[in-house]
């Protein structure tokens, strides 16, 4: 981000940028800077915009090739488009000699670094990842978000903010700025606010409910579930929901008996640390052979309910009642 906030500064770009990784806010926000710096305001004959896997490289190239009008660059955005993971070779092969006019800005979530197209990115240009933040790093910014609006928050009411809206910086913002409107005239932010406006995240809804579950509380598990149900969430999406958590789990449990730390274990399953610490504590109120189970009993809930043995509420609701 540095290099990217360093490049637009100096105004000396690089030919090609990749912006990729799970953090959907910060892709945005650099695409959006590298937009503003890179293309002429209201310039639509020079800016380009491709998304989604049916991209045509070679309508893409061909405009590559194409003087710009009145300018003195053509960019060209590419969103989504799955080129770094495979059918990307046309496009790697071009970077390779490509016209002096053009630059390119491709975002995307998940790339392979193996492949070619990465390859010749990083050799023509910029690649940068957009992690997860850790925990200290959206408590800074969400309590800067709020100093703008001469708002102040306590340590212990960003952490409960933090457990509601998960770690996802898309969602963060979406929550803060309702926050901010219903505590427009005050100074600071308190617990009862975050509860009144912030929306609880469906998967901290399976957490809690799995944790219900954990505790031999059956009722409050399935109060949980009725809750999402309420909630228009589909009992299937709830299921596969009951089946990851329950798989990270056992991934987590075993990684602990081998001596790992959340540190160690946050890269492997794929969340930030503090998180990694909370699927820790939650895993060690389990037996392995009975997370094991569970996951085998998710399957076999699916399976029920797609050969029409049973109908997918009352799948999940018994799913809900044997685990333990």
């Amino acid at each position: 981000m540095r290099q990217i906030n360093e490049d637009i500064r100096q105004g000396n770009f690089r030919q090609v940028y990749l912006l990729y990784g799970e953090e959907r806010y910060l892709r945005r926000q650099y695409r959006e800077k590298l937009k503003s710096a890179l293309c002429e305001e209201g310039d639509t004959m020079n800016a380009h915009f491709f998304e989604g896997k049916d991209v045509n490289l070679g309508e893409i190239i061909d405009l590559a090739e194409t003087m710009p009008f009145f300018a003195d660059k053509r960019v060209i955005f590419i969103t989504d488009s799955g080129l770094f993971k495979s059918g990307g070779e046309k496009m790697a092969e071009y970077l390779s000699n490509p016209s002096p006019t053009v630059y390119f800005i491709f975002t995307e979530s998940e790339v392979d670094k193996r492949s070619k197209l990465y390859k010749a990115v990083q050799a023509k240009g910029y690649a940068t990842e957009f992690a997860g933040q850790d925990e200290n790093t959206l408590k800074r910014w969400v309590a800067g978000l709020l100093a703008r609006e001469n708002l102040k928050i306590t340590e212990s009411t960003v952490q409960l903010f933090l457990s509601k809206t998960g770690t996802d910086m898309e969602n963060v913002q979406m929550e803060l700025e309702k926050l901010i409107c219903y505590c427009l005239g005050r100074e600071v932010v308190t617990p009862e606010d975050v509860e009144a406006v912030c929306t609880v995240r469906v998967s901290n809804q399976i957490f809690d409910m799995i944790n219900a579950i954990a505790a031999r509380q059956q009722k409050k598990a399935l109060e949980l579930y009725y809750d999402l149900l309420a909630l228009k969430e589909p009992p299937m999406r709830i299921l596969f929901l009951i089946a990851r958590q329950c798989n990270m789990l056992l991934q987590v449990k075993e990684l602990s008996s081998k001596g790992f730390d959340g540190r160690a274990i946050a890269p492997k399953i794929g969340v930030p640390p503090f998180v990694a610490g909370k699927y820790i504590a939650q895993a060690a109120k389990f037996k392995t052979s009975v997370l094991r189970t569970a996951v085998e009993k998710c399957v076999e809930a699916e399976e029920a309910v797609k050969t029409g043995r049973m109908n997918d509420k009352m799948s999940v609701e018994i799913l809900i009642l044997s685990v333990l």
